[in-house]
């Protein structure tokens, strides 16, 4: 595929292979942009950013709604494209489209929503009959860079905020999955963006990256990926608004009274979908001693049932690693476990890049599998004696986005949502679940701002002050 850069579709000598993750075939390239690209990019934007905020909130709700339609009519192969350059099976590639589609409806509906309010001037002991008012008013250039996990869903929570809010945005996708932002650029020019509004750039963070962030025309940013790229954007980006969407280690308390069979299930959908590259996966899994034996017998006849293999395959329950190297990655930290002292009971084995489904049981809460971010069909568990230890097993991390505990006691699920320092909180759920509505967001060094279509709005606006003076 091309890129789409200043309103046309362009190409380069230099390309970047699109690789199925499964068998390692390349089925297409996109070009490799320079530096050159996204001073054009940059330039372009600016433009398209001039026509968004002159658009009314109706005419951009139109759009929006338009390109939620044509994703409807494509959904098959928005899905399809998802597995082929990501991994992750066909099922949850059509699934990852039908949640993009969502995204992209309460997208158009928050174009309709931007408001600002009256300010009380007459609380003021200096008040002489002033009538203050806010107003909310675009960022201008989006700077929208997505990871490979998700390679829709996690555009169109970017792109989608950014357009209805009246800006214009500049899509890096991930160099391993660039085609499902590629295929929506498409939709959403057929849908009538302004030729200008909409950049889609191809090439790798190390060689464009850094150019778009620094560029000063750009005014906000909003990445999804690692940490350290994280805190490297921020650094780089310099003074401009930022949203960062960053890593984590999970952690899943079992209390006592944990509903087994929900536990379970819970575990397999949180810690194995999209072979555990979600960056909300279950991974510590922290069980109370008194269930620990249980739970683990239970864990190891639901993980046996992952099959594994081709992701396009509609019997294939797990598929691929992104890269070959990943899934060596993780049988490394497997293996290290072991060493320590942990047991592998079920998985363990890799092949190319698919790696096997893994419980590592008696993990110590200082290895590496357990308080690094595995990103990796493995989850580490560990047991703790009461809600307390629990509790402070599951703070010992720099990050905190999602935790989760099972349990039928009101008063330990209160405890946990007061003292567990995350983001999101499930009980009785995985940590991994998650409504595209919804805020969503981080703390510590799992990252800034939150998404979800309201509330990434929030975050690609500036707020003006107005004061009437009689």
């Amino acid at each position: 595929m091309k890129m789409y850069l200043a309103g046309e579709w362009v190409d380069r000598d230099q390309k970047i292979e699109v690789v199925n993750p499964f068998d390692g075939r390349v089925f297409d390239t996109v070009p490799k942009a320079g530096i050159e690209d996204v001073d054009a990019a940059v330039a372009s934007a600016e433009r398209g950013a001039r026509i968004m905020a002159a658009m009314s909130g109706y005419q951009r709700y139109e759009i929006l709604m338009r390109a939620a339609a044509l994703m409807r009519e494509r959904v098959e192969d928005l899905g399809r494209a998802i597995t082929m350059e990501e991994g992750k099976v066909i099922a949850e590639g059509r699934g990852e489209a039908e949640r993009a589609i969502q995204t992209m409806t309460g997208s158009a509906e928050e174009s309709k929503r931007l408001s600002g309010e009256v300010v009380p001037l007459d609380g003021a002991p200096t008040w002489t009959g002033q009538l203050g008012f806010t107003l909310r008013v675009p960022c201008g250039v989006v700077a929208a860079i997505s990871p490979f996990n998700f390679p829709l869903n996690l555009v169109a929570h970017k792109v989608g905020p950014a357009l209805a809010a009246g800006n214009a945005v500049i899509i890096k996708p991930a160099s391993d999955t660039p085609l499902s932002a590629l295929k929506l650029t498409e939709i959403l020019v057929e849908a009538g963006a302004p030729a200008e509004a909409v950049q889609c750039v191809t090439g790798s963070g190390g060689s464009i990256g850094d150019a778009l962030v620094a560029d000063p025309r750009v005014r906000k940013v909003t990445f999804t990926g690692s940490r350290d790229v994280g805190e490297h954007i921020c650094r780089t980006a310099g003074l401009k608004k930022v949203t960062m969407e960053l890593g984590s280690n999970s952690p899943l308390i079992v209390m006592p009274d944990a509903d087994m069979d929900k536990v379970v299930a819970g575990t397999v959908a949180s810690g194995f979908s999209n072979a555990g590259q979600v960056c909300i996966s279950a991974q510590r899994i922290l069980t109370n001693e008194d269930v620990y034996a249980d739970y683990l017998d239970a864990l190891t006849e639901g993980v046996k049932g992952i099959s594994t293999g081709d992701p396009l395959d509609e019997t294939v329950k797990m598929g691929p690693m992104v890269r070959p190297q990943d899934a060596e990655r993780v049988h490394d930290w497997i293996d290290e476990a072991v060493a320590g002292g942990a047991r592998a009971i079920v998985g363990g084995e890799y092949e190319g890049s698919v790696h096997a489904p893994t419980i590592v049981a008696d993990v110590k809460p200082e290895m590496r599998i357990s308080c690094d971010e595995l990103f990796g069909p493995a989850v580490a568990v560990t047991p703790f004696s009461d809600i307390e230890d629990a509790i402070a097993m599951a703070n010992d991390s720099n990050y905190g986005l999602s935790a989760a505990i099972f349990t039928q006691n009101i008063d330990w699920a209160m405890k946990f949502a007061r003292e567990v320092d995350s983001g999101n909180l499930m009980i009785n759920s995985g940590p991994q679940w998650r409504a595209d509505l919804m805020p969503y967001g981080g703390v510590k060094e799992s990252g800034m701002g939150k998404e979800g279509p309201k509330y990434a709005v929030e975050e690609m606006t500036e707020l003006k002050m107005v004061i009437y003076h009689p």
